[in-house]
């Protein structure tokens, strides 16, 4: 499991003065991006010409978000044929309490964005099936 922690800014608060529902995809996406530099992925998709693109995400919001909350997420990796499957459930650090989960579906593609085999790179990543 990954995790990936920031605070919540002014900008991105919305005028009901919580954060707007479309940045929460935002930090879905950011999560995602960090787990590829930890590891070493993105460098070596790069250096492959593979693009892992989204093709499905599924989210659920469940509690607001506002200023200066300090946010966790937490990140599991699954394969679903030619999918790299990205399990995501977002909290509020300090009081535990869910926020939201997506589930994003991505396919890697090669350099003429043609759908090609998961690299096996991704082997490291993937974790058995468990709940949040």
């Amino acid at each position: 499991m990954f995790e990936y922690r920031f605070s919540v800014r002014g900008y991105e608060l919305d005028s009901y003065n919580h954060v707007n529902n479309a940045v929460y995809l935002n930090y879905f996406e950011q999560a995602r991006w960090e787990i590829m530099r930890e590891t070493g992925l993105l460098d070596m998709l790069l250096a492959d010409q593979i693009f892992l693109v989204v093709t499905e995400i599924n989210i659920r919001y469940s509690k607001e978000a506002c200023l200066f909350d300090k946010i966790l997420i937490r990140t599991i990796i699954e394969l679903s044929g030619p999918y790299v499957i990205f399990k995501q459930r977002m909290t509020n650090e300090d009081t535990g309490i869910k926020l939201s989960h997506a589930v994003v579906k991505t396919i890697p593609l090669n350099k003429e964005r043609v759908p090609c085999e998961v690299p096996s790179e991704f082997d490291i990543l993937i974790t058995q099936t468990q709940k949040f």
